[in-house]
C-alpha cells in the first residue's frame, strides 16, 4: 500500500474519476453546510464544492505551500464577507471524513495489502495537511478581521471628529453624541494634528450636539483648548447647552481667558468670516 500511496499520480487519477462520488459523500457528511452552498456562493463568490476538490488535490500532493496559500486566500474571503466560522469548520471536517472514505474505497478496489505502519504514516500525512489548512485559515481570518475592525474604528473616529475647513485658515469642529474620556483624547489628537497640517488660525468648536460632559471630560476638553492656544490657533466655543453650563458653574470651571464663546455656530461663522474680508 505504501508504494501505491506514494505514487500520488494514481491517487489523483482515481480522485478525478470519482469526483461525483466524492461530492455526493461530502454533501451527505456536511448536513448543515449543504443548504448554505448557494448562499455562500452568492454572498462571497466562494464555490465550496470546487474549493473542496482543490484542497483534496493539494493534500494528496503533500504541497505545504499550496495548502497554506489556499488557506490564506480562503481566510481573507471568509473574513471579508463575515461568513460563519462554524460552517467552515464543519465543511473541512466533512472533507476530511469524505477523503478517508474515498481512500478506503480506493484500497478496497485495488485489493491492496497494508500494515499498521503504512496506515499511520498515511493518516499523519493527510491529517497534518488538513490541520495546517485549518490553522492557517483561522489565523489569517482573525488577522484580516482585526485589520477590518481597526480600519472601521479609524473611520468612525475620523467621522466623529469632522474638522471642516471654512476658509484657508479657519475650520469648524461640530461635535455630537456622547463625549467621554476616550473620545475626548481622540478629539485632542485629531485637533492638534489638523492645526499643524492645515495651519488653522481659528477653530470654531460647536458643542450644541453634546448634552452632557462630566468633570473628567471637561478637564480634558480644557487641556485641549489650552493646547490649541499654545499652537497659535484661536479657539471659539459655540452652542454650550444649559445643562453643561450649570455643571461647569457648579464645579467652578469656566472658559474665561481660555476661549471666546458664542451663542450659535451661525453667529460665530458670520463674525469670523466677515473679519477676514
Amino acid at each position: 500500500m505504501q508504494a501505491a500511496f506514494e505514487t500520488s499520480t494514481f491517487i489523483k487519477e482515481y480522485f478525478q474519476e470519482n469526483r461525483d462520488y466524492f461530492q455526493e459523500q461530502l454533501l451527505s457528511e456536511a448536513v448543515n453546510v449543504r443548504d448554505k452552498i448557494e448562499e455562500i456562493l452568492l454572498i462571497g463568490n466562494i464555490d465550496l464544492l470546487n474549493n473542496a476538490q482543490k484542497l483534496v488535490v493539494y493534500v494528496m500532493d503533500q504541497s505545504d505551500k499550496d495548502v497554506r496559500a489556499f488557506a490564506k486566500q480562503e481566510g481573507i474571503a471568509w473574513a471579508t464577507h463575515s461568513l460563519t466560522l462554524t460552517f467552515k469548520l464543519e465543511w473541512v471536517q466533512a472533507i476530511r471524513r469524505t477523503l478517508w472514505k474515498l481512500l478506503n474505497k480506493f484500497v478496497d478496489e485495488q485489493d491492496l495489502e497494508y500494515d499498521a505502519s503504512d496506515f499511520f504514516t498515511l493518516e499523519k500525512q493527510i491529517n497534518d495537511q488538513l490541520d495546517q489548512f485549518l490553522n492557517t485559515f483561522f489565523i489569517c481570518y482573525s488577522d484580516y478581521k482585526d485589520q477590518l475592525l481597526e480600519h472601521q474604528k479609524q473611520l468612525v473616529e475620523n467621522l466623529s471628529v469632522p474638522i471642516i475647513p471654512i476658509t484657508s485658515d479657519m475650520c469648524i469642529l461640530p461635535l455630537i453624541g456622547v463625549l467621554d474620556d476616550h473620545r475626548a483624547r481622540i478629539i485632542e489628537e485629531k485637533v492638534f494634528t489638523a492645526i499643524d497640517e492645515l495651519h488653522i488660525e481659528t477653530l470654531i468648536i460647536d458643542l450644541s450636539g453634546i448634552a452632557e460632559m462630566d468633570g473628567a471630560v471637561i478637564d480634558q476638553f480644557l487641556k485641549m483648548i489650552d493646547g490649541t492656544t499654545m499652537m497659535g490657533c484661536k479657539p471659539v466655543i459655540t452652542g454650550l447647552r444649559p445643562e453643561i453650563v450649570r455643571h461647569m458653574v457648579s464645579l467652578g470651571i469656566t472658559f474665561e481667558d481660555r476661549a471666546i464663546t458664542s451663542g450659535t455656530l451661525q453667529a460665530a461663522v458670520k463674525r469670523y468670516t466677515s473679519l477676514d474680508k
